[in-house]
């Protein structure tokens, strides 16, 4: 027995790695990732000129709202076979090493890029990797590169109402070779910073993570994926989209649940099946849900206010799609021209005071940099959501109530005392085990420490 024992003993010491807590995430954010919040343009719509050069004056006001990584929807040239609308979707990908004309050119938008990062701002550019258009290049050039319909047929995705685009074929090695340097053509042309996939979970994360890992050998990019799983953090992305976040916080401001157990339980999956140092993008709006589900005016009602507060508070990167600063109340026209009208409005004061908070309160960063988030529970739990998020330097405290009633709250634990400041009004508060906080329907206070 003592043989047996001393035997096993040797073979753990010999493989002392086998016990180790091993880091999950194996990319490195960049740096200047860590206080980032994201601005989205469809440049189509962002001026009446619709162009980078036309954009490129707006980059003063971004600056004043104090956003960092401005993602630009796709930019190349967009197919006309099959068509939808006058103009086409972006998304239907005509040429991956060109620009699509009613942009500008391709010095535009290297001009665009660099005013960008005199700014000290950040540009990504949107990419089509898992289908093109029914014209692009490709489709002369390699037709075996595509994916076929049971009778040998080009075919768009299965299920899918997308009629404008075709599939590809990720079983080549060699369109993968082809879509990974065009993914570096642009970093290295144009000297953008990344790249926000469209349904990257639809093209294989193998694919994904040799991808970056050579871009990376260019320089520090920032990889956002329009999908919501946690493998695709490991090598390949920093930000996921939260679709889940979303939908939770519209099913309460709709009426459609009368309770947080949905949004507790999104929380609850953040903190325990996701890494910690990872980025998950919180929003209210966003290109897709615009166009074809509504303006986040139709989607939020009453709760909007509510619901852009804890995009900017709690753990996640908030995302502004353009002409949310303005009260853009209409569905801007996804195949067609139709301009953002731009205006003074209280959203965008709204966005500019979170942001500033999120991008000086160091326990509002990002992934690693940043605090957890820490529940802290309330009298009146169905209705309001309550939690701190503290590290050695800053702390805050929010109080939210997702309910169409006045609620005047107290607490059951000590971790929220202290003295602040309620960010928003900039009145003093002391909070103790006596302290009680009114809140109007759809209210919300943010205590800074």
């Amino acid at each position: 027995m003592r043989e047996e024992s001393g035997g096993a003993a040797a073979t753990a010491a010999s493989q002392p790695d086998s016990y180790q807590h091993l880091p999950y995430v194996k990319l490195k954010h960049p740096e200047w990732s860590k206080n980032a919040s994201i601005y989205q343009i469809n440049t189509r719509q962002f001026t009446p000129e619709g162009t980078f050069r036309a954009a490129e004056q707006q980059l003063p006001r971004l600056k004043e709202l104090g956003v960092q990584i401005l993602w630009l929807m796709p930019i190349n040239p967009i197919g006309v076979k099959n068509r939808k609308g006058t103009l086409g979707s972006p998304y239907a990908v005509q040429d991956y090493y060109s620009v699509n004309p009613e942009f500008g050119t391709p010095d535009d938008l290297k001009r665009f890029v660099a005013a960008a990062h005199q700014r000290g701002m950040y540009v990504i550019l949107g990419w089509v990797a898992n289908h093109t258009a029914w014209d692009n290049v490709l489709v002369t050039e390699h037709p075996e590169w595509y994916a076929r319909n049971r009778k040998g047929d080009l075919r768009p995705t299965p299920w899918a109402h997308w009629s404008d685009i075709i599939d590809l074929d990720y079983g080549h090695p060699e369109l993968r070779k082809y879509m990974t340097d065009a993914l570096k053509y642009w970093v290295k042309e144009a000297d953008i910073d990344g790249y926000r996939c469209d349904v990257a979970g639809f093209v294989p994360i193998d694919f994904w993570n040799n991808a970056r890992k050579e871009l990376d050998a260019i320089k520090p990019v920032f990889m956002l994926a329009e999908w919501e799983a946690r493998d695709l953090h490991e090598y390949a992305f920093d930000m996921t989209y939260a679709w889940t976040w979303y939908d939770d916080l519209r099913e309460l401001t709709t009426g459609r649940k009368h309770d947080l157990d949905g949004l507790r339980g999104y929380y609850s999956w953040n903190e325990s099946y996701y890494p910690q140092d990872i980025m998950r993008m919180t929003f209210v709006s966003n290109h897709d849900k615009n166009a074809w589900e509504g303006t986040e005016f139709e989607q939020f009602g009453a709760g909007l206010e509510t619901a852009i507060v804890l995009s900017c508070v709690s753990k996640g990167i908030p995302l502004i799609y353009n002409g949310q600063e303005a009260g853009n109340n209409k569905r801007l026209k996804f195949f067609e021209k139709n301009p953002i009208a731009w205006k003074s409005h209280p959203n965008g004061e709204l966005y500019k005071k979170l942001i500033a908070l999120k991008t000086k309160n160091t326990a509002l960063w990002n992934a690693r940099w940043g605090a957890r988030m820490i529940d802290v529970p309330n009298s009146a739990p169905k209705g309001v959501f309550s939690f701190v998020r503290q590290n050695e330097q800053d702390k805050v405290f929010a109080v939210i109530n997702f309910s169409s009633k006045p609620q005047n709250v107290t607490f059951k634990d000590s971790l929220y005392h202290g003295k602040y400041t309620e960010y928003l009004s900039g009145e003093a508060a002391e909070l103790d085990a006596s302290s009680k906080v009114m809140l109007k329907p759809w209210g919300y206070q943010v205590f800074v420490k």
